[in-house]
């Protein structure tokens, strides 16, 4: 293979965009292997994040420009996924079994929040991901109906420390598992901040690459003691189009600021209603608020969620929308958000920032 093709392979691989990789591949991954025999080009690629699905886009996206150059007749494209720690907020200690935690939160209750915390950790296990979910909120928790794990308790294998319960291959803890569904937390900020500390450390949390913690709404002592004393690696805000949940939102974004978390990104939920008879498109609760929000503050849209009575009567069941049907629209739109946000964190950890290998290349 020439210089030149060479340069070629590694400017279309190396430079590839679309809509999940904004920063390109060089960002958020490497050239591991680059072989031509024969006119047979066979291109090996590490990513930093889970890719099971959407390897299948990339492999035919990058196929095709290969393909074109000079002396190739046949392309095969492999990939591997490596997901490694982001760097987390001060001196906090990791997590033990926890690589990322990744915090979902919203200034205000209502937007949707947990249902797009358990559908972007499901679809984060279907793009082949070991997932976790904390539920971080003390006073309502819905988790464990989500995951169609309510009623149940978890056990400990020592007296002090729990094993997660598993929902749709899900690790997931919550208060929920602890108290009966219909009874009232009513606990004072210390005692709700103590015992999520403890579901938190004592939860025997097995070789996750993400923990989800769904975040109670708002900005005070349980968001606070989780932001400062909880190695989280990157947030997503929950937002609905609506101009009093954006305000709430941005409380949330500052925040999360104050504390030098990085923000991944926001998700407008409840974007778009569409008529199950028609199919026609109504913006209920606006539109462009979170256009808006991610412009003045520089963040990216990780994505738009449809409002659809299937996602909550989806959830309610305990079969939430990507468990339910995961190739369904619904669930695409939240494996879109799930690859936009791993690749956000797959960019603070450095994964794009190995230099390249010697190509070696074998003429016959």
């Amino acid at each position: 293979m020439s210089d030149s093709i060479t340069s070629d392979v590694r400017s279309i691989v190396i430079g590839y965009r679309d809509s999940i990789l904004e920063s390109g591949l060089e960002a958020v991954g490497e050239i591991l292997d680059v072989k031509l025999v024969e006119g047979s080009l066979s291109v090996s690629l590490r990513l930093g994040f889970p890719a099971k699905r959407y390897a299948r886009k990339l492999q035919a996206s990058l196929a095709e420009p290969l393909h074109e150059l000079p002396g190739v007749d046949k392309v095969t494209i492999d990939f591997v996924s490596e997901v490694a720690a982001a760097p987390v907020q001060g001196q906090v200690s990791p997590l033990n079994g926890v690589k990322n935690v990744i915090a979902v939160a919203s200034g205000k209750g209502g937007v949707g929040k947990s249902t797009t915390t358990v559908n972007l950790a499901l679809a984060l296990a279907e793009e082949g991901a070991r997932v976790g979910v904390l539920d971080a909120d003390i006073y309502g928790p819905s988790q464990p109906r989500m995951l169609g794990l309510a009623g149940r308790r978890p056990t400990s294998p020592d007296g002090s420390r729990l094993d997660p319960l598993i929902g749709y291959g899900i690790q997931c803890m919550s208060i929920g598992f602890l108290v009966d569904e219909d009874e009232a937390v009513v606990w004072r900020g210390p005692m709700a901040t103590s015992a999520l500390a403890q579901l938190l450390g004592q939860t025997l949390w097995d070789e996750l690459d993400y923990l989800i913690v769904d975040m109670p709404p708002g900005t005070g002592d349980i968001q606070l003691t989780l932001s400062q004393q909880v190695p989280v690696s990157g947030a997503v805000i929950v937002t609905t189009p609506q101009d009093i949940a954006l305000q709430d939102a941005i409380k949330g974004l500052r925040m999360f600021q104050k504390v030098d978390i990085p923000v991944l990104g926001i998700v407008e939920n409840m974007s778009m209603h569409v008529c199950s008879n028609c199919g026609h498109q109504d913006p209920i609760f606006g539109e462009g608020g979170a256009a808006r929000m991610a412009e003045t503050y520089g963040l990216p849209i990780l994505g738009g969620l449809p409002l659809d009575g299937r996602i909550r009567e989806e959830a309610d069941s305990g079969r939430p929308s990507v468990a339910s049907d995961p190739d369904s629209s619904i669930s695409a739109a939240y494996l879109e958000v799930a690859r936009r946000t791993t690749a956000k964190l797959a960019e603070l950890s450095g994964a794009g920032s190995q230099p390249f290998p010697e190509i070696i290349v074998e003429d016959d």
